[in-house]
């Protein structure tokens, strides 16, 4: 877990923050006002660990364990955006890690379902989510190459882990409408939004280049 800060230290994070979202967001094309509004309120540095806080609101990835990352703001911020995610939206997060784009999500207003494949990672998002009052955030461990069935279906779905291929459950459980953001392939990865337009019809965009760490379990076999 990430340590509290003094008032002193959370105000010199709120201006960070705000840095992040003018500097870093703003002049790369995040204009959707709810994406930019919950950039601004998450406490970021609440998400990574304590020795890279003073690193929290860097246009970088940060290191957490087990060899995972939480990802760089601006493809949160993108992803976010692409999903289009709004207060009415069912939302299912595959690879939560710290719990930081479940915490954007729910900043929004949308119903969270978030899987992390890691026990350590999972509990401590838990914990973390809680403790920071995100109650509209439903968190197991697990594999999210299966979905969460009895959730489903969700208008969108964000995956945080690059995958050699598109998760057959992942399509099955979006609504039409629906939107899949994903990093595809090994090398190299390429972020895409695919958009489910009818019953196994979908459009697909690719977005841009990225570097996610790769999604393990079911998906590798």
């Amino acid at each position: 877990m990430s340590q509290t800060s003094s008032p002193q230290q959370e105000a010199s994070f709120a201006k960070l923050r705000a840095d992040m979202v003018e500097q870093q967001l703003c002049p790369r094309e995040i204009h959707d006002p709810a994406v930019l509004a919950a950039m601004r309120r998450v406490p970021r540095h609440r998400f990574v660990p304590g020795i890279s806080q003073h690193l929290a609101y860097e246009d970088n990835a940060i290191p957490l364990s087990a060899g995972q990352t939480i990802s760089q703001p601006y493809i949160v911020a993108l992803m976010t955006q692409l999903a289009k995610v709004d207060k009415k939206s069912r939302v299912l997060d595959v690879g939560a890690g710290s719990g930081y784009q479940s915490a954007v999500l729910a900043e929004i207003g949308a119903d969270v379902y978030a899987i992390e494949i890691l026990r350590e990672l999972a509990d401590t998002a838990a914990e973390r989510l809680r403790t920071l009052g995100y109650r509209n955030v439903h968190l197991k461990q697990g594999d999210g190459y299966a979905g969460w069935p009895s959730a489903a279906p969700f208008d969108a779905i964000l995956i945080a882990a690059a995958s050699p291929q598109v998760p057959p459950p992942l399509l099955d459980q979006l609504t039409v409408g629906g939107r899949l953001v994903l990093p595809l392939g090994d090398a190299p990865q390429i972020l895409q939004c695919i958009r489910k337009v009818g019953s196994g019809e979908f459009e697909q965009q690719k977005v841009a280049p990225v570097q996610f760490v790769p999604m393990t379990g079911r998906v590798r076999e």
